[in-house]
């Protein structure tokens, strides 16, 4: 096949994309199980011919699924739509700095919403990348409640949902942030010192300079790392003692969910999270650079409405 034609701007994107061949020499460049070749997802063999009239290929030995498309083996198996719409989706997910909803891409695509909103959740899936090794060096460290403002709320629901004060009926959001360098964010189950440092120890190699806020749970933290404190009642920033690089990160995090997606189900939370920290940790690189990234990981991972949705055993409409 031809090499891969690599669009650098959105408009150059969609209309490169719109040609089906382009969308195949784009992706089997990409694939790291196809480096060395098209290879049979079914078999393993290398050798399979390409069906042009078809855009797909066929194994040259006889069994069962000898016919594959490139959409065999990820986010994208089993989709009826057409990676026309699939790679210029992924465009607009993994560039858009505050996120894209899926009405706007049903807009834009001319797909139903809630077939848009299926795909922005895999393509979510694909963002979840490899963590690699621990966070070193300077490390900031803090945790945020997501969920509704009590002030947009309607007085009715307002009541029915709001039922104390401060974090409770929240989701909390613990993050790390190496300066310079990249994030993670996970949910954890509540603040408490085992929870917290649990998530410490397994992100953060041992010895490096953390930050933190005045929170006791992280008390004890000082035998492994050196920890130095700031307390937001007096100041927020001492020297380089602050954790103003994750609250940057919240920020960015929270425009996208009260901005773009408005209402987002805890259920769902940590998708919305890998999406925001993919972006945010390939910030130096531009539009093209990271584009590349996201379909370099859509390989491997399958994500069914079933699963998604929390009704496995159902039967999925056609997506």
């Amino acid at each position: 096949m031809e090499a891969a034609y690599e669009p650098q701007t959105l408009q150059e994107a969609i209309q490169c994309f719109s040609d089906a061949e382009n969308c195949l020499n784009y992706l089997v460049a990409r694939r790291p199980e196809w480096k060395n070749g098209v290879v049979c997802p079914t078999c393993g063999s290398k050798n399979v011919s390409f069906l042009k009239n078809q855009l797909r290929w066929q194994c040259s030995s006889r069994h069962p699924k000898r016919q594959f498309s490139a959409k065999v083996g990820t986010i994208m198996e089993d989709s009826p739509i057409g990676l026309d719409k699939w790679l210029p989706a992924m465009w607009m997910l993994q560039n858009a700095k505050n996120g894209i909803s899926s009405c706007e891409i049903h807009r834009a695509l001319g797909v139903t919403q809630k077939t848009a909103w299926f795909m922005l959740h895999r393509i979510r899936l694909a963002q979840q990348g490899k963590q690699g090794g621990k966070l070193s060096h300077e490390v900031e460290i803090d945790e945020t409640f997501i969920g509704g403002k009590a002030r947009n709320m309607h007085k009715a629901k307002r009541e029915r949902v709001i039922t104390g004060t401060g974090g409770k009926d929240k989701t909390l959001v613990m993050g790390m942030l190496e300066r310079g360098g990249n994030v993670r964010a996970m949910v954890v189950d509540n603040r408490r010192k085992k929870e917290l440092q649990k998530n410490v120890r397994e992100h953060v190699e041992a010895g490096a300079a953390i930050f933190t806020d005045e929170l006791l749970s992280y008390d004890g933290l000082e035998s492994d790392y050196q920890h130095a404190v700031i307390n937001h009642a007096v100041e927020y920033a001492n020297g380089n003692v602050h954790t103003n690089g994750m609250e940057n990160f919240w920020s960015l995090l929270k425009r996208g969910l009260h901005g773009t997606y408005i209402s987002v189900e805890p259920f769902h939370l940590f998708r919305y999270i890998d999406e925001q920290a993919c972006r945010f940790n390939n910030r130096k690189m531009d539009d093209a650079e990271r584009f590349d990234v996201v379909v370099r990981e859509i390989s491997g991972k399958r994500l069914t409405y079933a699963e998604l949705t929390g009704k496995v055993g159902e039967t999925e409409p056609i997506n």
